[in-house]
């Protein structure tokens, strides 16, 4: 081991300040991660909602809430209640469909109740983009079942919850223009599973046959130019 009393001066002072750059360069790369407006930190309770909806969500739900892939859900125009539930649910692993564990569970784990708010605020204030599904007489069937339901299957119409342009009201989602594959998966976990459990859509899926779910899943994604084309 070398001395430090048989070191040249400036050899010392080197070897003294090497530790202390080290530091500050770490303090300084700490801080600039720190940025308020740009931490991906779930785990942060300084953290808001906005931030966490731009920086974070939108990596799978888009930067507006218009997700592209229909894995994810879109969130634009959300009733905020809704989220809030939702968000709640998996925080509590009430919720457990597809993906729940293995996403949302940990993304939700650490929010907090303002943050929760803010988060579904943030993406119920956004715009929603129609979806470019052109209109089609096979939605027939869908309209029918999501405005009248089906009496002999004693299955209610859909829009006694979710209204008469599924624009959704409180708790109870809106579904216009959400993807088709995420509505037919949802309508599959609620009639084959217990991954969501304590909703009436439990007892309304068990009257539909997998074509009539395709159906309604099928005119509620192409609503809005549906609408448009009658």
């Amino acid at each position: 081991m070398v001395s430090l009393l048989n070191m040249e001066p400036v050899t010392l002072m080197k070897n003294t300040l090497r530790p202390w750059t080290a530091l500050a360069a770490f303090v300084f790369a700490l801080s600039a991660c720190s940025n308020l407006e740009r931490s991906r930190d779930m785990g942060n309770p300084n953290i808001s909602g906005t931030t966490m909806a731009q920086q974070v969500c939108a990596n799978c739900h888009g930067q507006d809430g218009n997700s592209k892939s229909p894995k994810f859900p879109k969130l634009a125009a959300q009733q905020k209640d809704y989220l809030i539930k939702q968000l709640s649910n998996f925080k509590g692993h009430e919720r457990s469909d597809p993906l729940a564990p293995e996403l949302m569970w940990g993304m939700s784990r650490h929010l907090s109740t303002s943050q929760i708010e803010e988060l579904s605020e943030y993406f119920s204030r956004q715009s929603f983009v129609s979806p470019s599904t052109p209109f089609s007489a096979s939605l027939s069937e869908g309209q029918l079942i999501y405005e009248e339901g089906i009496p002999t299957q004693f299955a209610p119409p859909c829009m006694s919850c979710h209204g008469k342009d599924a624009q959704g009201m409180g708790v109870f989602p809106r579904l216009q223009g959400q993807h088709q594959d995420y509505l037919m998966k949802q309508l599959l976990v609620f009639s084959e599973t217990d991954l969501r459990p304590n909703t009436p859509m439990t007892q309304v899926t068990h009257q539909l046959s997998r074509e009539q779910m395709k159906s309604v899943a099928h005119y509620l994604s192409s609503m809005p130019i549906a609408a448009q084309g009658r």
